[in-house]
């Protein structure tokens, strides 16, 4: 007898005008159907690009599939996890059953992403005494997520950092150039800006202006489409299926 088939895997990406948002979120999903052969994995935007996660629903429903897991690409619960999300799995076809999984921050695979995407942007490990680090998030007015990011640059700071020091692109103070350029006032000798964002588009960009306007030694990428993301994606996904967490369906 055949297992059963595990339930499709439905990430909910934010969406973006900058094409280069779309195709980052579609790389990534490569990455976790490489990783794990067999399991479906679909991809739905909340805005601005196709298809949106209704449509998806819709037509996994429309095929006969009667439980799926909806996972947000998000790092932190703010606004789009905790109202955003829930409001759209609520208006899905009601044969489907929808289990939402959990937000993929904070996590130990996060900080290793911040780690490989610094030394491709030339960091070496022997620079790490000197290196003062401005972790980069978009931002947001909810004061969890905040929060969240803080105790991130907090514990990364232990690490052999010289100073980890968090900063956001909107909602919140202070920017990336800001930090930089406090580090720098207090003797910092290299500076390196880390974006907490998984894809390019318009916050990522506005990091980036910051960290050159400020004269940031080093600017790592995006998070993108990185092994330990996609290993985190999976690990999300797998946590969903748990039986305590089934009982939380939307």
């Amino acid at each position: 007898m055949r297992p059963a088939a595990r339930p499709p895997l439905v990430v909910i990406a934010h969406g973006s005008r900058d094409p280069r948002h779309a195709e980052t979120v579609r790389a990534l999903t490569r990455r976790v159907r490489a990783a794990r052969p067999g399991l479906r994995v679909e991809t739905g935007f909340l805005d601005f690009c196709a298809p949106s996660v209704p449509q998806v629903l819709e037509r996994l429903a429309a095929e006969g599939v009667r439980e799926t897991v909806a996972l947000p690409l998000l790092l932190t619960r703010a606004f789009h996890a905790k109202a955003d999300i829930p409001a759209v799995l609520r208006d899905a076809p009601s044969r489907l059953r929808i289990t939402q999984a959990d937000v993929l921050g904070p996590s130990p695979l996060l900080v290793a992403t911040l780690e490989r995407r610094l030394t491709e942007a030339g960091l070496r490990p022997d620079d790490r005494a000197s290196t003062g680090v401005v972790l980069a998030s978009a931002g947001s007015t909810d004061p969890e997520a905040r929060a969240v990011i803080a105790d991130i640059a907090r514990e990364w700071r232990r690490t052999g950092w010289r100073a980890v020091r968090p900063a956001f692109a909107s909602a919140a103070l202070p920017r990336t150039e800001d930090a930089v350029r406090a580090l720098r006032a207090e003797g910092v000798r290299r500076i390196a800006v880390a974006p907490y964002v998984i894809a390019p588009g318009f916050l990522p960009d506005r990091i980036a202006r910051g960290a050159r306007e400020a004269g940031a030694d080093v600017l790592a990428p995006v998070l993108g489409a990185a092994p330990e993301l996609a290993e985190l994606l999976l690990r999300r996904y797998d946590e969903a299926l748990l039986p305590a967490r089934r009982l939380v369906s939307v």
